[in-house]
């Protein structure tokens, strides 16, 4: 029996002798050898099919057809025909890709087997062999059939994809010229199965003058064909998504004719670059004239520039000759077409940055509104401003370095006097002084600052920053489904898996009502975690939510449950189906606009039931709805007030309440005419799974005195407390004790904190604060700790964050990941964290200082060791969280006349360093005072320290 292989290989190939062997060769060099290569000679009239006869006698892995398709589509189509792989993969004869691609890609999907494709990034390669920046759709793999109903958002050969999903869905659209690949993605991603994505450049795009891509005119015409498809039903696809199979949902993004704009706009940017012009504006009428799209608009352009030009982005701009003008009559047709000339000027402004911003400017770069140049900081010349010319965007250099980017409107000629004005202003005074002489002060410092960096880089350590935290989900307040999008965005936003979260699960499964539930109907089921549960429960279960994205999801987790029947439903906005025995609606009453919406939806959930149907509500409580008992700090109502309104709703009584210290679950049941309400059942019980530090952080246990909202809008003050702590631990020597506080009182401290409305800083917000005399908000404070020990990272950061708050620990920088010599007298040294640890906590938001290289008084070292601690101290930290770092806490809160000016030099704003008290508005920066919270003073003792800040205003 012949071997099938993991991966086939598609080559069409036409009259490519000149590229044909480097596709081929990238073929052997894959870490994985289980794969087949079909090459498709397609009508060849050079040496191709001569080329394709060498591989196939050299490796037998290679296979050959013949084709007459003339088509790439075509010969693709034969290919597949006899392709025997699981996977299946495109390659065109001019493009390569890495010889990791097949083990990388094949590695993802083995990590989600329902996945029916894997992409990954790509990079251009110029005609010069110039690489564009490696690029990558990240869209795709969250909401692939809504992108590609869109946008062709992944290159040919950046794809493995299922070989039996192709052929059932036909193969390529020959009826194509172009775009044969976006209407092939296009109807795999309407099935509405998972795509992977390998968040790496593996794949290389050949630009050339030859290329179809550079048909603009055809590409458009093609586009149209697939974009309008994208928005309609498409019979080729005899299984659709249920989300996908009437097309693109308009109310979640762009529309047809703004997706065909914006494809038009890539076009007409590409023509610009090769110098034609066969696009008419007309067909951009449909772009956003909107401020916020102006950048967007200048990456599209910006993007079509480089394969109309054939170009990489450190080119465009010293090629704006051959270009600049056919675009900028472009961008004024486009300001025409808005009737918003202004609005075009915006994108041009915004292109121009962008071509200046990966330039070097080492020649003058006269674009269509601004100019580029290079001054020399040491002797700046008068600038003559050309006509038409209103900004400068300039490399202000000091010695053959570049010390500051400035961009500024101009309204005619930039005199040395200017020039001399501007460098003051925005290059530190020390760096104008000539440095020629080593043995100058600068030039010594210089000799410092380089030998700490070759330290730094010389350092085993990584150099890596850890991975950024996730970022803040984008709220969409106007669209509410958007707003739903943007949550799920994220797979899995509210870690459903989580013991805290399926306790809850069990416990709404515990509230059933009793007997045989025929139809049920869950509101907002998210990804299908409790759907899954809820399902063996009831004989029929239509399970909906707001989003197409969760739906997605929530069918493929619950694909192996006949009785589950999905859709999107908006509970607020769209009619419920009736008669149900048994609704769920648990964790998203809280997002409702106001109380009037949630009595008018909870008159719609009765109307929905069955009588005697049973409706079944999980939600948190919420300090707004009860201050003085625990809660969630969230600005919306919570269980009491949506129990309250259910309770108050006609036709429905409270049978039963599940109630937890932070959450309660409410079963109530429709009244038929003949019932009696009766008193309800009210179970008590305690949260014995652990509570993640995402739902945590959100809690004030105990209730509030003060909520952080309410004092941001009442309060301005012109101090605000910097505590200073060491550490937090129940051992360490008795000598010691003052500086060191148990786990139990610091967390007592921290929950005060929270209970009472503050919230904290950082150094840098603090110094931002007194630079502009701007009065502090609300109550914040700023947590700090010296040395940096091991016990911070055990007891403190846990609590910190457990209390929604954060802290700056100043680091021992030669030390990290040893011990407290300096402490060695009294007793065995504590255990100071490590740069892996380090790393860890500043991608959890915790801030970093220096606290010098090590720790010795500064009052005993020399100006030069001095100079040598702070450079060296600042630049590993800078190196280990990946973030400046400006602050620094003097040792043993010693200092001298020195320290101030010096740690200006050596790149620090912010210094703490032996005085005590408050931090106003009117302190120096670089000398900011503390409070020292001492280990030997009682919860009582710390509140009238702060309480003293507090009523200093």
């Amino acid at each position: 029996m012949a071997h099938n292989p993991l991966v086939s290989i598609v080559v069409p190939a036409h009259n490519a002798e000149a590229t044909l062997a480097r596709a081929l060769d990238c073929l052997l060099d894959q870490e994985i050898v289980d794969w087949e290569a079909i090459i498709i000679d397609d009508a060849s009239t050079d040496r191709t099919s001569a080329i394709i006869a060498g591989y196939v006698e050299r490796d037998a892995r290679f296979r050959t057809l013949n084709s007459c398709a003339y088509s790439a589509a075509g010969a693709r189509n034969s290919g597949i025909s006899t392709a025997r792989g699981h996977w299946l993969m495109f390659l065109d004869a001019d493009d390569w890709v890495d010889a990791s691609f097949l083990a990388k890609m094949l590695a993802a999907l083995k990590t989600a087997p329902d996945a029916v494709a894997a992409y990954c990034g790509s990079r251009r390669v110029m005609p010069d062999g110039e690489l564009t920046p490696p690029s990558i759709s990240t869209e795709v793999a969250t909401q692939p059939f809504e992108t590609l109903a869109r946008r062709c958002a992944i290159r040919t050969h950046a794809l493995l994809v299922d070989r039996e999903t192709i052929v059932e869905l036909g193969g390529f659209d020959v009826s194509l010229r172009t775009c044969e690949d976006w209407d092939l993605w296009q109807r795999l991603a309407r099935l509405g199965k998972n795509w992977v994505m390998v968040d790496k450049p593996l794949a290389f795009y050949r630009a050339s003058p030859n290329s179809l891509s550079r048909n603009s005119a055809q590409m458009l015409v093609d586009a149209e064909i697939v974009i309008t498809r994208g928005f309609s039903p498409d019979p080729r696809v005899k299984h659709p998504a249920s989300a996908h199979a009437n097309g693109a949902i308009e109310a979640s993004g762009h529309t047809a004719s703004e997706a065909l704009a914006w494809f038009a706009l890539w076009n007409a940017a590409s023509d610009c670059g090769c110098g034609s012009r066969s696009i008419n504006p007309q067909s951009l009428r449909a772009l956003p004239a909107g401020r916020k799209w102006a950048r967007e608009i200048a990456k599209v352009a910006f993007d079509g520039l480089m394969v109309g030009s054939l170009s990489v982005p450190a080119q465009l701009a010293a090629r704006w000759d051959r270009f600049g003008g056919s675009f900028t009559e472009l961008i004024i047709e486009l300001g025409k077409l808005w009737d918003n000339p202004v609005a075009g000027r915006r994108v041009q402004y915004h292109l121009e940055q962008m071509l200046l911003d990966v330039d070097d400017l080492a020649a003058p770069r006269r674009l269509a509104r601004t100019l580029g140049i290079r001054v020399d900081g040491r002797n700046p010349a008068s600038t003559e401003i050309p006509q038409g010319i209103d900004q400068i965007y300039a490399y202000l250099m000091m010695d053959g370095q570049i010390a500051a980017v400035v961009q500024f409107g101009v309204l005619g000629t930039v005199t040395r006097r200017h020039w001399i004005e501007l460098l003051l202003n925005v290059v530190p005074p020390e760096r104008l002084e000539r440095r020629s002489d080593p043995d100058s002060h600068f030039g010594r410092l210089a000799q410092l600052a380089e030998e700490a960096r070759e330290l730094v880089r010389s350092s085993a350590e990584p150099a890596e920053p850890p991975a950024a935290p996730r970022r803040a989900r984008v709220r969409h307040d106007k669209d509410r489904t958007s707003f739903w999008n943007g949550y799920f965005a994220t797979e899995d936003p509210w870690n459903y898996g989580s013991p805290y979260e399926q306790e809850k699960y069990q416990r709404q499964l515990e509230i059933l009502p009793a007997g045989p539930i025929e139809r049920a109907l869950e509101l907002a089921c998210a990804e299908g975690h409790f759907t899954r549960q809820l399902a063996p429960r009831v004989g029929h279960l239509t399970a909906t939510d707001i989003s197409a994205i969760a739906i997605e999801r929530a069918r493929a987790r619950c694909g192996d449950q006949p009785n589950i029947e999905f859709g999107v439903l908006d509970f607020s906005a769209d009619t419920l189906p009736g008669e149900m025995d048994l609704i769920f609606c648990s964790e998203v009453l809280y997002y409702l606009d106001d109380l009037a919406e949630l009595r008018r939806i909870a008159k719609k959930f009765a109307e929905a039931l069955a009588p005697g149907g049973s409706f079944i509500s999980a939600h948190a409580f919420v300090l707004r709805d009860n201050v003085e008992r625990t809660g969630f700090d969230w600005n919306t109502f919570g269980a009491q007030a949506i129990s309250e309104t259910l309770a108050a709703t006609e036709g429905l009584v409270l049978e039963q309440s599940i109630q937890t210290e932070l959450y309660r679950i409410d079963r109530f049941r429709r009244l038929s005419p003949d019932d009696v309400a009766t008193e309800p059942m009210i179970d008590h019980v305690p949260i014995r799974a652990r509570i993640e530090i995402g739902v945590a952080r959100n809690i004030v246990w105990g209730g509030a005195r003060a909520l952080r909202r309410d004092v941001a809008r009442s309060e301005r003050r012109q101090r605000i407390p910097v505590l200073m702590y060491h550490s937090v631990s129940d051992d360490g020597p008795a000598a010691l004790a003052r500086f060191r506080l148990t786990p139990a009182a610091f967390a007592s401290q921290m929950a005060w904190l929270r209970s009472n409305g503050f919230h904290a800083i950082g150094s840098e917000q603090l110094e931002e604060f007194i630079a502009n005399r701007r009065p502090f908000v609300g109550r914040p404070v700023l947590v700090t700790f010296d040395d940096g020990f091991q016990n911070f990272a055990d007891h403190a950061w846990p609590t910190l964050r457990a209390n929604d708050l954060t802290a700056e620990v100043f680091l021992v920088t030669d030390l990290v990941g040893e011990s407290a010599q300096w402490d060695a007298y009294t007793g065995p040294p504590t255990q100071l964290m490590d740069a892996g640890t380090v790393r860890r906590l500043s991608a959890e938001g915790a801030f970093f200082g220096s606290h010098l290289a090590t720790h010795r008084a500064i009052d005993g070292l020399s100006s030069s060791d001095l100079a040598a601690e702070l450079l060296r101290s600042r630049m590993f930290i800078e190196r280990w969280t990946g973030r400046p770092t400006t602050a620094f806490a003097a040792p043993f809160s010693v200092t001298d006349r020195r320290l101030g000016r010096l740690a200006k030099e050596c790149g620090y704003r912010i210094g703490f360093g032996g005085r005590h008290g408050s931090a106003g508005l009117d302190c120096d920066p670089i000398d900011l005072p503390r409070i020292e919270i001492r280990g030997d003073r009682s919860l009582d003792d710390f509140v009238a320290i702060v309480e003293a800040v507090l009523e200093e205003r």
